[in-house]
């Protein structure tokens, strides 16, 4: 695991990169196709990124 991200700056920049990787998922997902499975996954993705935000707003600089 790596360490934790203090800096405010470093913190956007680590959210927008996971949302730009939930959202290039959620453009390859083909709704005809898309089975229970995936729509759990990304909902638990969903539940990470509001955990880091929180985690974020928390954390002490």
């Amino acid at each position: 695991m790596g360490s934790p991200i203090k800096e405010k700056e470093d913190q956007v920049v680590f959210l927008k990169k996971r949302l730009n990787m939930f959202l290039d998922l959620l453009d390859a997902i083909e709704p005809e196709n898309a089975e229970l499975e995936d729509i759990d996954r990304l909902i638990s993705i969903i539940d990470d990124l509001e955990s880091k935000c929180r985690e974020f707003q928390n954390r002490e600089l």
